[in-house]
């Protein structure tokens, strides 16, 4: 999720391609609306407040953007795919196999999906306020595209966890909720070491739950509890 700070280029004449251009002017806006709703809230900012920070026209916002809504919309793409990227790296398999052709267990992954989880928020906790928290003073559109997020998570810890019953897929729903709520709490308060601090309370409560959110449910040591 984290990527190189967006850099103003130099005035006058650079030699730089078009596209380069703007591909700077898109995140320098971008990265300035989402700090400008970390500060201000998505109904306090406005599209002038946008502009001044990141150092572009009026005439170039709108270029690139039909409106704030729009531009709140592409911030939000940019955030959850950086931070879709990290959890699917994160939750990446060995590709090896017994001879049976089955794939080993692989105890840490949950782990290792949580950290990226919590880590990519805390890296850029900007843009994760902005689909965390601003999202839900964006309209129905931002708040429908927030629920096809968490469904997401809510599928990929089903898949991690072994949940095959309506009742463990329900109790996944309940733990992608959970979660939510917890980070979006911490988001809110500014408190990133409280936000990365979840990783391990919350991994061992799944693995004390025995079979309540899934049959795939192991310790460290590849044991089921």
């Amino acid at each position: 999720m984290t990527q190189p700070a967006a850099r103003q280029l130099p005035r006058g004449r650079h030699g730089l391609p078009r596209e380069q251009v703007i591909a700077s002017q898109r995140e320098r806006i971008l990265q300035a609306m989402a700090e400008a709703m970390a500060e201000n809230g998505y109904v306090g900012t406005s599209v002038a407040v946008i502009l001044k920070r990141a150092g572009v026209s009026r005439e170039t916002f709108y270029e690139q953007f039909r409106s704030k809504e729009d531009c709140f919309e592409a911030a939000y793409e940019r955030a959850v795919g950086g931070l879709l990227t990290r959890i699917a790296h994160a939750s990446a398999t060995p590709e090896t196999a017994d001879k049976n052709g089955t794939a080993p267990a692989d105890p840490d992954r949950m782990s290792r999906i949580l950290a990226a989880y919590l880590d990519g928020l805390a890296a850029e906790p900007a843009y994760a306020r902005l689909f965390l928290v601003e999202v839900y003073a964006a309209g129905s559109k931002a708040v429908a595209r927030r629920a096809l997020l968490q469904e997401s998570f809510v599928e990929l810890m089903a898949d991690v966890l072994g949940a095959h019953t309506e009742a463990q897929r329900f109790a996944c729903q309940t733990l992608a909720a959970g979660v939510s709520a917890m980070v979006t709490t911490r988001l809110a308060a500014d408190d990133l070491d409280g936000l990365r601090a979840l990783h391990q309370p919350l991994l061992e409560m799944v693995r004390r739950s025995g079979d309540l959110y899934g049959s795939a449910v192991l310790h460290p040591n590849g044991t089921r509890p």
